[in-house]
């Protein structure tokens, strides 16, 4: 149901999964647009408490759900209207497997698959998408390489009717700018 304070489709829905690859730049993106809500797989919650971004900071600028329920009941809001985007951000290899199989298990995943069969725009930052990344661990740089079948999904998942596929920060910015002016808004000027 749409909040007093809402009006039709006039959020984001930024759902966060068990990546921590380039977390801290998606977490800065979110914070930068109007209206976002966040929507947290439990292996997500988990990745966040890991990179020292805790829940309950989160709290005072986005309004947070949890993947709490069998049937993912959050996800009732996209039939409401709430939400005129969906950006899963930064998207493991895992979730990126279940969307593009349409598999929907999780909260992310459950998101992604309703917003496509409402022709909801989404946005997904897959972390897997070059034969070497480079990433952030909590406490160093890793090299992974990651295997032809995590390749093949993300291709898969690019396939995807409302789906567009973001391989860095900088495509994911670009992307956000581009739905943006789509939508006739404008960053925020602050992340407070």
């Amino acid at each position: 149901m749409l909040g007093e304070h809402s009006k039709p489709r006039s959020r984001f829905a930024w759902c966060i999964t068990g990546s921590g690859h380039f977390l801290d730049e998606s977490m800065a993106l979110a914070a930068r647009l109007p209206n976002v809500d966040l929507f947290l797989s439990a292996a997500g919650e988990e990745v966040l408490e890991i990179y020292k971004l805790h829940v309950d900071e989160l709290k005072p600028r986005f309004r947070v759900f949890r993947d709490k329920t069998a049937s993912g009941v959050p996800v009732g809001m996209l039939y409401d209207d709430v939400y005129h985007t969906v950006v899963v951000a930064p998207a493991t290899s895992n979730t990126v497997a279940k969307c593009a199989f349409g598999i929907s298990d999780t909260l992310p995943s459950n998101m992604f698959a309703q917003a496509g069969k409402l022709g909801i725009p989404g946005i997904v930052f897959a972390c897997d998408t070059e034969p070497v990344v480079v990433t952030k661990s909590p406490h160093k740089w890793v090299t992974l390489r990651p295997r032809r079948i995590e390749l093949d999904n993300v291709e898969r998942l690019r396939q995807i009717d409302f789906c567009q596929v973001v391989a860095s920060p900088a495509e994911l910015k670009a992307a956000l700018d581009a739905r943006l002016n789509e939508l006739a808004l404008a960053w925020n000027t602050s992340s407070s």
